[in-house]
């Protein structure tokens, strides 16, 4: 049997601010901080072999202050990868959520934000994030999780979205209403087959 925990990095400093963040690398804030080390708390004791993390600082930080809590996860290798960053939001990146909402109405900013096929301008639909994150896990993760290895990665919220549409059986429509905390572990248990047998929130 394999487990895979998934975490979303700890509030960053513009999430707090409500602003679409994408590829800019932006730090956790104070709160983030303290999600992550509550991660830590999380991981003590549990065993993994290796570590995924996207390239972006909120899920390297994320990753950093969890291991000073959970300090077996120091010894492990850790791979870091563009493949899973989070969604690039294209235009709207920096700009506030409310404000854009004033601008373009509920709907249009709903659907950049929540659905799986409607791109922001110049941006990645879920459907596009999907598309480099899904190759990159049957590549490079899920040969480890088939060895009955246990994975641990640090990500973001559309791309932890992408990961759970396929490991959920997820349609397009219910991973609309799919909502990922920040800094709390998602834990699956694998059978030989990579059957889920078991998911639950640490």
């Amino acid at each position: 049997m394999s487990q895979l925990v998934l975490i979303r990095h700890g509030e960053s400093q513009w999430n707090l601010e409500n602003k679409f963040t994408g590829w800019i690398d932006i730090p956790l804030s104070k709160g983030g901080e303290e999600e992550a080390k509550k991660a830590g708390e999380k991981l003590k004791g549990m065993e993994f072999d290796v570590i995924f993390t996207s390239v972006l600082q909120r899920a390297i930080k994320t990753y950093e202050i969890a291991a000073e809590i959970a300090t077996q996860l120091k010894t492990l290798p850790v791979f870091k990868d563009k493949a899973l960053n989070e969604r690039m939001y294209g235009d709207l990146q920096g700009l506030n959520k409310d404000e854009m909402r004033k601008k373009f109405g509920d709907e249009q900013v709903r659907l950049w934000r929540r659905s799986y096929d409607v791109a922001p301008p110049n941006g990645e639909s879920l459907k596009d994030t999907s598309d480099r994150v899904m190759p990159y896990y049957h590549e490079k993760i899920e040969p480890y999780l088939k060895d009955g290895k246990n994975v641990l990665i640090f990500a973001h919220g559309n791309s932890l979205r992408a990961l759970l549409m396929h490991l959920d059986n997820l349609s397009k429509e219910e991973v609309v209403k799919l909502e990922i905390p920040t800094g709390v572990p998602i834990l699956y248990e694998f059978d030989k087959d990579l059957k889920v047998i078991n998911k639950k929130e640490l």
